[in-house]
């Protein structure tokens, strides 16, 4: 559990990219994987919630709407409902304002949500702390 990475960083594999400036309205399915440095005002969502696809949501994007991935490795900001349902990492300024479900949780120092947190029904509970330095 501690010093191993994260399962979310196995599937790191990046297809698509949402680059800084770049504002998307309306929802956005993808497949794979997804990085946003931009902006983006409607759902994402993985198609048929694959086990591989992951999200990656970097320091300066902001996603306003519902989130349904497999993994997430956030340290931006969303604003909705999140749905996780393998790993979520939250980087040191990543910040949630909505309900968020979740299979595995991993909380860096500074990662804040604001909304109700869900265990995923049928999921043992592990919890994984991530070492200040």
């Amino acid at each position: 559990m501690f010093g191993k990475k994260s399962d979310a960083k196995a599937h790191a594999r990046i297809d698509s990219l949402i680059g800084a400036g770049t504002r998307v309205e309306g929802a956005v399915r993808f497949a794979g994987g997804l990085r946003v440095d931009g902006e983006i005002r409607g759902s994402i969502e993985a198609v048929a919630e694959s086990s591989a696809a992951t999200l990656v949501i970097s320091e300066h994007a902001r996603i306003e709407g519902e989130v349904t991935v497999a993994h997430l490795v956030l340290n931006g900001t969303i604003v909705g409902p999140v749905r996780v349902s393998e790993t979520l990492e939250m980087q040191p300024k990543a910040r949630i304002t909505g309900d968020v479900e979740y299979g595995l949780i991993e909380m860096h120092q500074g990662a804040v949500i604001e909304g109700r947190l869900t265990l995923l029904q049928g999921r043992p509970v592990e919890l994984k702390l991530a070492a200040s330095n």
